[in-house]
């Protein structure tokens, strides 16, 4: 009689796991550290821009194929790594490209961008959050299963939830990345706009407080919360219904 084999060592793919953890953070760490001592955030200013606008569309009227691949490379890092400058880089993307082009791009990118944080975070945080919470977590992740493209949906739309949270907050949850991409993109849609927008007439803007108007605010928040509104009523209604309906 032959005897049983063995199952594989799990200890070699958790040590990989580890070590790949580890250099993920390392890069992360650096690029992150070599943005603040080269102080490049000067570059992602209002002011900066604004004064360098007409050689960048110089730029962009030479090589456009190449400058929009940079401008969207660029985009991708920082929203992956959550660096300050998005609103900056948005309002030039429409100033360079125009509404249709700046938009498409700025839509990609951030959400590109935003992807890979989210993945990033999954794959450094979530198993210990996981193991740490165990079924504490387990309602939040049926939740997020059941709805949580609406509340991503939502949360996308209205400016004040930090983009770099929102990422980091779907990043531990069992959200697909597919899921969080494609809502994503459709929900920052109509922020990108506004800024793209604002951005074609960047010489008149003085501070980035004003793009988005209290009253801009309030109606992101409305079509924000419109899609959750309408499933909570079809829910209502629907349970209405079988409670009406007799027996079998």
């Amino acid at each position: 009689m032959e005897s049983p084999k063995a199952s594989p060592p799990q200890a070699p793919a958790k040590h990989g796991t580890l070590i790949s953890k580890i250099i993920i953070v390392c890069v992360v760490i650096l690029l992150i550290i070599l943005f603040y001592v080269f102080d490049l955030g000067q570059y992602f200013s209002l002011e900066y821009i604004k004064s360098s606008q007409e050689r960048f569309a110089q730029l962009y009227e030479a090589h456009t194929v190449l400058v929009i691949a940079t401008y969207m490379g660029i985009y991708i890092v920082m929203a992956a790594l959550s660096l300050p400058g998005a609103a900056v880089m948005t309002l030039l993307g429409g100033a360079l490209f125009g509404r249709l082009i700046g938009t498409l791009a700025v839509s990609f990118a951030s959400t590109i961008g935003a992807t890979l944080a989210c993945f990033v975070a999954r794959f450094l945080l979530r198993d210990w959050v996981q193991n740490k919470l165990g079924d504490k977590i387990k309602p939040i992740n049926q939740g997020i299963q059941r709805e949580g493209a609406f509340y991503l949906f939502t949360m996308r739309l209205i400016p004040a939830f930090p983009f770099w949270v929102i990422n980091l907050v779907m990043g531990l949850t069992s959200l697909p990345l597919r899921t969080f991409y494609w809502v994503s993109q459709v929900g920052m849609l109509p922020g990108t706009f506004v800024y793209v927008n604002a951005g074609t007439e960047l010489a008149q803007i003085d501070s980035l407080g004003g793009i988005l108007s209290p009253s801009l605010i309030i109606s992101f928040v409305i079509l924000g919360i419109f899609p959750i509104a309408v499933k909570k009523i079809m829910g209502w209604y629907r349970a209405r219904q079988d409670m009406k309906q007799p027996p079998a």
